[in-house]
């Protein structure tokens, strides 16, 4: 603001009051070469000097003064008494003429910082007479719409002329008429109500605009706060336990419900499922009727293949019986025949054997001393065989080696094999 006034005045100093006391000197030139034999030297200090009060005045009283945001400017006109509100832009004052006010149209605060503690200079007074300390914060604002009508009666410290003495004027009593413990915790809003309601008339008067009245920390006496814990304490402890009563009743009255819709659900389980077994005999009643005769059709169709099945069993046997017959009489010749085979080997057999004796005979009867060779022969295999006649008695020519006494006979001697002496 200070840069931008700065700019203006520099602005017409040179292009307003140059011009002018250049010009002024140039007038003053002039009337003194018209005048000078008439005025003189006086003249022309005269002029100057008054041309010099013109410049200082427009000087330090620039006509174009700017607004800045946030701001209301008024422009009243000292001899009309007529004013003009200005919201943004350049306006023209003239010095002398005009007077100008500017005004923050931007919420401002008050905090009465003297009552905020209970030892403050000037604390708050209970109805029992204690003294208590509240953070009490008003915001306000100026009303743009009555500016105009109240610009010439607004003071320039507005906070301290006049909304510091309506608030005190209203909070010292407004707060006697309570109880610390009311203003602590339950009557909060009903006193914030009651500030703003009586402050709003006496600001709108005033030409401001109340916005809101903010109570924050309450600053109790010392004895007070604790008497005033222990009390919150038992309160919040009553509080905790109607609570928890409350709830008891609330889960028993649930249960109860639970329970009632319980038989509710059962009851109508029921009636559905009877309902169910109802529908399900119909249908079964219903469907009887088709399956007996089709179950009736059933018994026919197995009587019929049983009666079947006793025919073919028959027919089986029979002819079981028929073929064990015929493999019976097959089986019975069968053994005829090999019995007669076995006769006929039986006779072939012996005429075989009886041809064989009869060759056997007469061979031995032709060699007679084949039987000895045959004796000797599966008598040992170390036995040395010697072949000889018969003996002249006609005995058994192996006499000697089964111990027999005699003398030296001529015929076959078997004599034992020597380790050293070979077949001879």
């Amino acid at each position: 603001m200070t840069d931008r006034t700065e700019t203006l005045r520099n602005i017409l100093c040179r292009y307003v009051v140059a011009p002018a006391s250049r010009l002024g000197q140039a007038a003053a030139s002039r009337g003194a070469a018209m005048a000078a034999a008439a005025r003189g030297a006086r003249a022309r200090l005269v002029v100057l000097g008054a041309l010099a009060v013109a410049g200082y005045a427009l000087g330090s009283h620039p006509p174009l003064q700017a607004v800045g945001p946030g701001e209301l400017v008024v422009r009243s006109n000292r001899f009309a008494g007529s004013a003009r509100v200005f919201r943004t832009g350049i306006l023209f004052a003239l010095p002398g003429l005009h007077q100008v006010r500017r005004f923050e149209t931007r919420d401002q605060i008050y905090r009465p910082a003297e009552s905020a503690n209970s030892t403050g200079e000037s604390p708050f007074q209970s109805v029992e007479g204690l003294s208590i300390g509240i953070d009490l914060v008003v915001r306000y604002a100026i009303d743009p719409r009555r500016i105009a009508q109240t610009a010439q009666e607004l003071p320039d410290d507005v906070t301290t002329a006049v909304v510091r003495p309506a608030v005190q004027g209203v909070i010292y009593k407004l707060f006697a008429r309570y109880t610390v413990r009311e203003i602590f915790s339950s009557k909060r809003v009903e006193i914030q109500q009651s500030i703003e309601n009586e402050l709003r008339p006496k600001f709108a008067a005033a030409g401001l605009v109340l916005r809101g009245v903010d109570m924050g920390k309450v600053d109790l006496p010392s004895d007070y706060r604790k008497g005033m814990d222990r009390l919150l304490a038992e309160e919040l402890e009553s509080e905790k336990m109607r609570f928890t009563l409350e709830l008891k009743d609330k889960r028993v009255k649930e249960t109860a419900l639970e329970a009632e819709a319980d038989k509710v659900r059962r009851e109508k389980a029921a009636e559905a499922s009877a309902q169910e077994q109802i529908i399900a005999a119909r249908a079964q009643e219903e469907a009887m009727k088709h399956v007996l005769p089709f179950k009736q059709k059933q018994i026919d169709q197995r009587r019929l293949e049983a009666d079947a099945e006793k025919v073919a069993r028959i027919r089986s046997a029979e002819g079981a019986a028929e073929a064990r017959r015929i493999e019976a009489g097959g089986e019975a010749d069968s053994r005829q025949r090999l019995a007669d085979a076995e006769v006929y080997r039986l006779e072939r057999v012996g005429q075989v054997t009886s041809g064989q004796m009869e060759r056997e005979g007469a061979l031995i009867q032709r060699y007679p001393l084949i039987v000895q060779k045959t004796l000797a022969d599966k008598l040992s295999d170390k036995v040395q065989v010697i072949i000889a006649p018969p003996p002249r008695d006609g005995g058994f020519i192996g006499a000697t080696l089964l111990g027999a006494k005699g003398g030296t006979t001529a015929g076959t001697t078997a004599t034992p094999r020597s380790g050293t002496q070979g077949e001879e």
